[in-house]
């Protein structure tokens, strides 16, 4: 198969990789700057489950975009989603199947009004993992898992090949007959993780230790009952397995999209749990705490483009004048 991966960052970077790596057919889809530094240093993962370095990984930019693949692995940011679409609109022919690997549900409704609901599958992964500043993929935890699968659960021709070709690549592959659980169970977790840590601006640990675990449970029920409210209900393994994660004592992890306000960085915030919020709103779930987290996420978005706009303001001003920062 002709997989094209959409982003070289930390999940198109490490499952793509593993992938190449495997001698699988791939080709990156990347912006001019990333095409430019992989085919100066290649492709390298930091990785538990062993180093990588991929000295020529094949890249292609949007412009030179001109024939169709049969997989399109989708691993962009949120915030990013639209352009993405764009961008790699010229590879989907009508055999292609796209597979989205991120969080939430919401890009499923845009990807389906793009290129019709039988192109999307579901799917998801379960990696922590992020791309340094020298374009390396690190990988922190010994979890490297992709799920996928048809949306209405049924094993088709094309998912029996899809599954073929991600199987034994250097990562677990599994193809799920209930993909759209598995995902809302995976932004439940998501949200819970991301909204707890973001609110408390603390790891898992942190939160453990100020006593305050109560308050993440509180926060993974309401995110349960939404999805309960969609007729996908967390079963108590689920239920317990989250708890058993996110009220960890000494657990060093914090969600990445605490990460990335650390870095003032943009974060999923609306597609992670706005759109959760607004589903269980439509359905009269009380959800006091995971309001009062997106509050706070959006409080900490207005600011960074304040921020942002006053920074452009003064570059302006001080050019205008021949006067640079420094």
């Amino acid at each position: 198969m002709k997989i094209l991966v959409v982003g070289a960052g930390a999940v198109g970077g490490y499952f793509g990789g593993r992938l190449l790596e495997a001698k699988r057919d791939v080709t990156f889809l990347v912006r001019q700057l990333r095409a430019k530094q992989l085919a100066k240093t290649g492709l390298s993962i930091r990785s538990p489950f062993g180093n990588a370095h991929l000295p020529t990984p094949p890249t292609i930019t949007s412009e030179d975009l001109s024939n169709s693949f049969d997989l399109i692995l989708l691993s962009c940011k949120a915030q990013d989603v639209e352009g993405a679409i764009q961008s790699f609109a010229p590879a989907v022919g009508t055999d292609t199947a796209i597979l989205p690997l991120l969080n939430g549900m919401r890009h499923l409704d845009d990807l389906d009004a793009q290129f019709g609901e039988n192109r999307v599958l579901g799917g998801t992964c379960f990696i922590s993992a992020t791309r340094d500043e020298e374009g390396r993929i690190i990988h922190f935890n010994d979890t490297h898992r992709l799920s996928f699968g048809e949306r209405g659960g049924s094993k088709t021709a094309r998912i029996q090949k899809i599954s073929s070709t991600l199987s034994n690549a250097g990562f677990e592959a599994h193809c799920s007959m209930q993909i759209l659980r598995d995902m809302w169970e995976k932004w439940i977790f998501i949200a819970t993780f991301a909204g707890i840590t973001c609110l408390m601006r603390g790891s898992i640990g942190d939160i453990v230790a100020a006593g305050a675990s109560d308050l993440t449970r509180k926060l993974l029920e309401e995110c349960a009952a939404i999805a309960g409210a969609q007729g996908l209900p967390l079963g108590p393994d689920a239920m317990r397995k989250n708890d058993k994660f996110l009220t960890k004592a000494g657990s060093p992890l914090k969600a990445s999209m605490l990460r990335h306000i650390e870095t003032h960085a943009a974060v999923e915030a609306g597609h992670i749990i706005g759109d959760l919020l607004r589903r269980g709103n439509e359905q009269s779930i009380p959800s006091p705490l995971l309001e009062i987290a997106y509050g706070h996420l959006r409080c900490y978005e207005a600011r960074r483009a304040r921020e942002e706009a006053e920074e452009r303001k003064f570059i302006k001003e001080t050019r205008s004048v021949g006067f640079s920062r420094e």
